[in-house]
């Protein structure tokens, strides 16, 4: 009487679909969604459709490639990760220690503290 359980060997692993990974497969279905739209919008306002399948068939390979590529160079978390840093700076000047001296102090810093 022993019991059969399965394994769940993708737990945690990020969501993978033909190659794009994570958030890209979000960005690809916007930016296809956005396209459809705007391919909707173009055709209603009377742009000839051989104008206009060229167009919308340029933008959606475009967005492939920049969708692919932005995957392949940043994998998962990369391009948050990315754009994250870009906006920190360099460095951190003060002129006086004021904004340090209203700080509270952690539990776990206390004792350290009381040492000195």
């Amino acid at each position: 009487m022993s019991s059969v359980y399965q394994i769940n060997k993708g737990v945690g692993k990020p969501i993978e679909f033909k190659g794009l990974q994570g958030q890209n497969i979000a960005y690809l279905a916007i930016g296809l969604v956005v396209l459809l739209l705007t391919f909707t919008a173009l055709y209603l306002l009377g742009t000839p459709l051989v104008v206009l399948l060229p167009l919308i068939l340029a933008l959606g390979g475009a967005l492939f490639f920049s969708v692919f590529s932005l995957s392949k160079r940043f994998g998962v978390h990369g391009l948050g990760k990315f754009l994250a840093a870009r906006n920190l700076p360099e460095y951190v000047k003060f002129s006086s220690r004021r904004v340090f001296m209203g700080l509270r102090v952690a539990e776990s810093n206390r004792e350290r503290q009381v040492r000195k």
